[in-house]
């Protein structure tokens, strides 16, 4: 009875995390972003900073009307939101936040490979979403997307395999307890190529090319209204979430601290959050790619590195051996 009770406090810890986190990143993408371009408008909503931004906005979707297109494919279209949105809760389930076993939603042995295989399936919401709106932007940005698939996803499995290969084992908290911090200079190339592809995937600046705005309204999600909207960016922010954590625990000793481990999950919770604000900020300071220079920048830079990484990470496992 106590081990039921231990994982389903351990699953309430987990949804409430993924529930609060992305928004908490959204409502910091507001903020940082209306400080670095002098846009003062979320600065006001609720009187002290904006602190009611992400209420408003939530209010918002929430009153518009719900809209599917008459030509649709209705099952797909509304099923696309929670495709999108769900891989990301799955993988908070394995991710750990401190050590022990309690500061984890389930310990899986493979926990690397679980990760990056169920956040591949999110893009599958970006494609059903593109191929069921019966738009022609909206399938544009499912080929985007599609295309995108191709450029990142070998780069990111690459990058982390290299530190796989270092801790000499693929669960996460392996990879945590492993961890050295003689890792990070020689580990910093892999460490660089996993977060730029993960931003590929997330879509996010400078690889928002499926959702271009300026080109294609806005891309897969063109023809959505209210929550199903909401949903998707509910999606970004939480992948925002999901790739830094998994950063910060292959990358960055996860819950290890510079000053001891006392704190634990503070840490964690801390590096998270520095990077999620460089998510941000490369955000409001590069320009959009094109798609032709996103594959370029795959296949002759990110997969280089990557195999120079593993290579690297051979010679230096050799040589402590």
């Amino acid at each position: 009875m106590n081990d039921v009770l231990d994982v389903a406090l351990r699953l309430i810890v987990v949804f409430a995390v993924f529930l609060v986190l992305p928004l908490v990143v959204g409502q910091t993408e507001h903020k940082v972003m209306a400080h670095m371009q002098g846009r003062l408008g979320p600065m006001y909503a609720g009187g002290f900073h904006g602190w009611a931004q992400l209420v408003a906005d939530g209010v918002k979707f929430a009153q518009k009307e719900d809209i599917v297109p008459a030509g649709a494919d209705r099952r797909i279209f509304q099923l696309a939101p929670a495709v999108a949105l769900l891989p990301y809760l799955l993988v908070l389930l394995v991710i750990p936040i401190g050590p022990g076993e309690g500061a984890v939603g389930q310990v899986v042995d493979a926990g690397l490979f679980f990760a990056l295989a169920v956040m591949g399936v999110g893009v599958l919401g970006s494609l059903m979403a593109g191929w069921a709106s019966a738009n022609k932007f909206s399938l544009l940005g499912g080929l985007r997307t599609a295309a995108q698939l191709l450029a990142y996803e070998l780069p990111m499995l690459l990058a982390a395999a290299s530190v796989a290969m270092a801790a000499g084992t693929v669960s996460l908290p392996g990879i945590v307890e492993a961890f050295e911090w003689w890792w990070l200079p020689w580990q910093i190339v892999g460490a660089l190529v996993f977060f730029v592809a993960g931003l590929a995937e997330l879509q996010r600046p400078p690889f928002d090319m499926p959702v271009a705005d300026s080109e294609i309204i806005f891309g897969a999600y063109t023809e959505y209204t209210g929550l199903r909207f909401a949903l998707f960016l509910l999606a970004e922010y939480a992948g925002i979430v999901v790739l830094c954590a998994l950063t910060t625990v292959l990358f960055l000793g996860g819950w290890h601290g510079p000053f001891g481990d006392d704190l634990g999950w503070v840490w964690t919770l801390l590096k998270i959050a520095v990077l999620a604000f460089a998510v941000i900020w490369l955000r409001v300071s590069y320009p959009r790619l094109r798609e032709d220079q996103l594959q370029k920048l795959a296949w002759t830079t990110l997969i280089p590195l990557a195999l120079a990484q593993i290579a690297l990470t051979g010679i230096v496992k050799v040589a402590i051996q």
